[in-house]
């Protein structure tokens, strides 16, 4: 799974992106935000209100708690204004 960090969730994590293995029972958005939190002390930082987090899965937004899988390319950003 490659993982990409936008904006300040990208400056509290320290990385642009990173590719991980994630356990098995990470099957859903819901579960990888909590297990990323457990990755270092600015991962837990970022994804600490998972309100402020939007996903998208392999390049569409996602809402509400859909799948992930092994092969998933997972985009965490901040909720975007326009004006």
């Amino acid at each position: 799974m490659k993982i990409f960090y936008f904006a300040w969730l990208r400056e509290k994590v320290g990385l642009r992106e990173e590719e991980l293995t994630p356990p098995e029972n990470v099957r859903d958005v819901a579960s990888l935000l909590e297990w990323l939190k457990g990755r270092s002390p600015g991962h837990a930082e970022a994804l600490k209100d998972p309100r402020m987090v939007r996903v998208a899965i392999n390049q569409d937004y996602a809402a509400g708690n859909p799948p992930v899988g092994p092969e998933d390319e997972i985009a965490l950003f901040p909720p975007v204004t326009g004006g």
